[in-house]
Parts: C-alpha cells; sequence; structure tokens
C-alpha cells in the first residue's frame, strides 16, 4: 500500500522549493500542502492497487484469527456510501474491515437509464465503472471536508504546542476511503468482453471483482428461478479474463469472487467436450439428467447421445433447449465449482449463493472444499431475499423439537411463526439472538472471510421514505421530519444535519481564502443557516 506523505514531509519539500513560504502569484506552502493531502491519489487505479493491498492483509489476519472477518452494506449511491463508511468510523474509531459491495442488482434496479429492471444484466455495462467512480468521488471528498476542518484548527493555532497537536491530527488522519467489491454480473457477454469491462471496473477503482458462474444470455439473479450455469471450463475462461485485467493494469493483488449459482441452478445450456476421463468437461457432464436407449426410446434425428458408463445415453434436452441436471445434485455440484475455481481458475475468495441462511448448510459445504483447498474463504450474502425472522424461526423450532425441548403444539409449523406474537417468546428471543451472532458463526464455523448484505439501502430508502411520507402528509406534517430526520441526525451526531457543510461549501470558502486572501466572498458568514447547528 502506497505511503500517504506527512503534512511535515510535504511541507518540508514545499519549502525547499520556495524558502519564503509562498509559490509565485503569493499562494502560500500551506495551502498548497493541504490540497496534496486532500488528494493523495491521481486517479482511481491508484485506489484499486492500494485497496486490493489492504483486502490481502485483511484476508491474512483472517487467517489467523476468523473473529477478523470483515463486512460491507450494498450502496447505489456514493453518498449511501460516504454516510455509511461516515458512520463506522463514528461507531468504531477507524474503518478497518469494512468495505462498500455494488450490487448489480442495484444497479439494474436504481441506476438503470432504461427504468427499474430485474437483475438479468439488464443495464448498460458501463454503469457499473460509473457508479464506482461515483462511490470514490464521494468518498475522497468526505476526506476533503474532513481534513479542510482540521486545517482550520491548524491555521487558528496560537501556540507550538497547539500547532504539533493539529499537525499531528492531520497525519493520524484515516482516509474514508476503503475496498469496494464489484459485481460484473456474468461477465456480459464472452471472455474477451468480460475482459474488457473488467478493466474498466478496476481503473474505476475496483480492487475486486465477483463474476458468477450463470450464462450471461440468460443470466438470473442468484434468488429467482431459471439459472443457467455454464460448463466449469469456460468459467475458468472468465477469471482467467478477470485476472489478466489486474495483471495488465497493475494491480498485483486484485481479488477475484468466484460465485456458484450450481445450488439453485438446475440448468446448463451447453454440453461441453470432454477430452479424457476425469477433465472439467467430464465431471459437469456427469450430473446431466440422461434416459437409457431403447427400442421404445430409440435415438431420432438430431438428437444428442452420450457414452456414459460403457453405454450410450441421451440427455434430457429441454423444449428450449436447456439440459437439465439430475435432481438433488446442486450441492455436489457447488463442490466441484469452488474447487475448480480456486485451483485452476485462480480465484481469491469464493460465493455460494443459497436459499436460506444456514450455518450447517454453508459448513457441510466449506468443509468438503477445503479437503481440496484449505485455506478456502468464502463472501457471503446476507441476503434481504431471505426471510430472515421465519429462517431462523423455523430453525429453532426444529432444533428444539429435536432436542424434546418443546412440543409440536407449542409454536405454529409454517408461515404463523412470522408473527408479532412470538417476538417476545422463548423462540422469538432465541432466534434473534441467532441473527445477532449469525455472521461471527457464520465466519468461525463456515470459512466466510466477507459478510455483506446485498440490497440493504434498497430496502432502507423505501422505508424511511415511506414512514417521513406517511407522517408529513398525515397528520404530523413538519413533526414527522423534524422527530424522524433531523432530531435523531442532531442527537446521533450524523454530519449530515449540516448539509451545507457536508457537500463541502466550506471547501469552497477556504479554496476562496486562499486565492483571494481577505477580498473571498464567503457562503459560511454570519447569515449561514448552518451556524443553527454549529453547537451540535
Amino acid at each position: 500500500m502506497t505511503k500517504r506523505k506527512t503534512f511535515s514531509e510535504i511541507h518540508g519539500e514545499l519549502l525547499s522549493r520556495y524558502p519564503s513560504g509562498q509559490a509565485p502569484g503569493g499562494v502560500s506552502v500551506d495551502a498548497i500542502a493541504q490540497l496534496r493531502l486532500q488528494s493523495p491519489y491521481d486517479t482511481h487505479l491508484d485506489i484499486a492497487r492500494d485497496m486490493a493491498a489492504v483486502m490481502r492483509a485483511d484476508m491474512a489476519a483472517y487467517d489467523a484469527d476468523s473473529a477478523q472477518f470483515t463486512q460491507s452494506l450494498g450502496c447505489w449511491s456514493g453518498f449511501h456510501a460516504q454516510q455509511m463508511i461516515k458512520s463506522v468510523k463514528r461507531l468504531r474509531g477507524t474503518v478497518k474491515g469494512t468495505y462498500v459491495y455494488l450490487s448489480g442488482w442495484m444497479v439494474a434496479g436504481l441506476r438503470n437509464r432504461w427504468g427499474h429492471l430485474p437483475d438479468q444484466s439488464m443495464h448498460e455495462k458501463t454503469a457499473v465503472a460509473d457508479l464506482i467512480n461515483e462511490i470514490y468521488v464521494s468518498l475522497r471528498q468526505a476526506d476533503e471536508v474532513a481534513l479542510n476542518d482540521l486545517f482550520k484548527d491548524l491555521k487558528a493555532a496560537k501556540t507550538d504546542e497547539a500547532r504539533r497537536a493539529a499537525i499531528e491530527a492531520i497525519d493520524s488522519f484515516e482516509s474514508h476511503v476503503v475496498p469496494i467489491i464489484a459485481d460484473i454480473d456474468a461477465g456480459f457477454g464472452n471472455e474477451h468482453a468480460t475482459y474488457l469491462l473488467a478493466k474498466e471496473l478496476i481503473k474505476a477503482g475496483a480492487s475486486a471483482l465477483q463474476i458468477e458462474n450463470q450464462v450471461s444470455d440468460a443470466k438470473q439473479c442468484g434468488h429467482q428461478d431459471g439459472k443457467v450455469t455454464v460448463p466449469r471450463e469456460d468459467f475458468i475462461e472468465k477469471l482467467r479474463a478477470c485476472r489478466l485485467a489486474f495483471e495488465e493494469l497493475g494491480v498485483d493483488h486484485g481479488v477475484i469472487v468466484a460465485r456458484t449459482d450450481s445450488l439453485g441452478a438446475g440448468l446448463t445450456q451447453k454440453v461441453p467436450v470432454s477430452q479424457k476421463p476425469g477433465d472439467h468437461a467430464a465431471e459437469y457432464l456427469k450430473w446431466l439428467k440422461t434416459e437409457q436407449i431403447t427400442e421404445a426410446n430409440p435415438i431420432r434425428e438430431g438428437e444428442l447421445a452420450l457414452y456414459q458408463g460403457g453405454e450410450f445415453v441421451k440427455p434430457v434436452r429441454l423444449p428450449n433447449g436447456l439440459f437439465p441436471f439430475i435432481e438433488g445434485t446442486g450441492r455436489a455440484r457447488v463442490i466441484e465449482d469452488c474447487v475448480a475455481s480456486l485451483r485452476d481458475g485462480g480465484a481469491d475468495l469464493l460465493w455460494i449463493e443459497t436459499d436460506t441462511p444456514n450455518v450447517d448448510e454453508i459448513a457441510s459445504m466449506v468443509n468438503e472444499i477445503r479437503k481440496e483447498v484449505p485455506k478456502a474463504k468464502l463472501t457471503y450474502n446476507n441476503s434481504p431475499s431471505f426471510n430472515w425472522t421465519l429462517n431462523l424461526r423455523k430453525q429453532v423450532r426444529t432444533q428444539w423439537l429435536a432436542e424434546g425441548k418443546i412440543s409440536a403444539r407449542d409454536y405454529p409449523e409454517g408461515n404463523e411463526l412470522m408473527k408479532a406474537d412470538y417476538d417476545a417468546t422463548d423462540l422469538g428471543r432465541e432466534a434473534d439472538a441467532r441473527l445477532q451472532r449469525f455472521q461471527t458463526d457464520i465466519s468461525a464455523r463456515a470459512g466466510v472471510f466477507h459478510n455483506l448484505i446485498t440490497l440493504p439501502t434498497f430496502h432502507l430508502t423505501a422505508k424511511s421514505v415511506d414512514e417521513l411520507s406517511r407522517g408529513y402528509f398525515g397528520e404530523d406534517k413538519m413533526l414527522a421530519y423534524v422527530k424522524t430526520v433531523q432530531r435523531e441526525e442532531i442527537r446521533r451526531g450524523i454530519s449530515a444535519v449540516k448539509h451545507q457543510h457536508e457537500v463541502g461549501s466550506d471547501l469552497g470558502d477556504t479554496f476562496k481564502e486562499m486565492v483571494a486572501g481577505e477580498r473571498a466572498l464567503k457562503a459560511g458568514g454570519h447569515a449561514n443557516t448552518m451556524n443553527q447547528f454549529a453547537a451540535e
């Protein structure tokens, strides 16, 4: 990771050029030093290189201690990402272990010039790169605003001790810039198209790319039906395309997350050619659903035949031309996918898309994978597509019934468990306790290095706007805004309550002072209404 220069180092270099303390035109070296510290990256590609090194260090820390897992939330705008990172800094005092997840689902659904569309690669390829760029612009501006405030303290320092303290605060400042894991869907085309798009995402700042083993032209959301996977050698070629993109751009530590949708995917589009027993094609073909060729079921014109187990059989083919797998083979295919992606595709992390949040299920698959690749690590989707309350309550009920702690009459079996009536019951409290420790458990027991929620800001925005609208357009009017938004912002210390400052109005004032001195016409004067929040 690039070592950031200190204020004193930059200041000293500038003084060696301008011993008077002023550059031509009368600009002070303090002003130049501030601007350089506020903008340490020349391009977002530099960010990708630095953040890849951060991720590698975090992965090594996790290998040593599984409690050191990382987390992210999916963000569909730069402002969402900025406010998330600011919140983490207020809570923890550091952003270490915090990333941003960039969801293709949210790009398709919310950042799409063609409208709100489903997660089927139905958005412009460039929209993902544009959002990565926007997020880093927002995170870098958060740095600029915060550092500008620290430089105000430096400018106001009247003693050497106060100046040293201000410089120490500047030099120990922790950036809001964190790694982004970017969803490249199924690659948006063939391996060359994947490579070209991967380069754009990396140049925008992505240090990690997540790619799935579905067919590009039939891509579905991982939590929808109708998923179609590609043969493993095809997926490996796309993993290699991503690696070449990282290497070409000098992102030596770029991270590739190989996602398998095989647990819920029952179809394939392509019957690969097997060159020898045990190759990727043969291992993929063995799971195809087949029929025996008999006099009653002969091979017909235009049909395919496979030689398996010493005889010719017909792969079942649907009217749409797709080939189904044998029912119940998803788990075995997932394990083979993961081993192939790590061993032959050079992937760094795995993503297993599941249909329920079950620690035991994930752990059992990871244990199988780790027999072949001992340090296999996962990124796990704590998906809003799961009904978490219902799933966890059902898991507790099933376990307690098996252990004899309850009878079948104590709690209902189905969706009735979702009712608020069960919130304060022993079962409801136990389910909530398991939710609270879910990420810790799955990281310790199932090799999950990174926990993320794909679509939280989609749901949060819908809920928050609904909450405000119900009050504002209903009985409460202005009280709805003050009570649910502004009062909470003030009491929690959310910096966005000073919205002018949040978007950089003070940066503009500072720059005007740098070039105009006392002549500067500043926005932050006595009449600025943001002064009403100055004491908060």
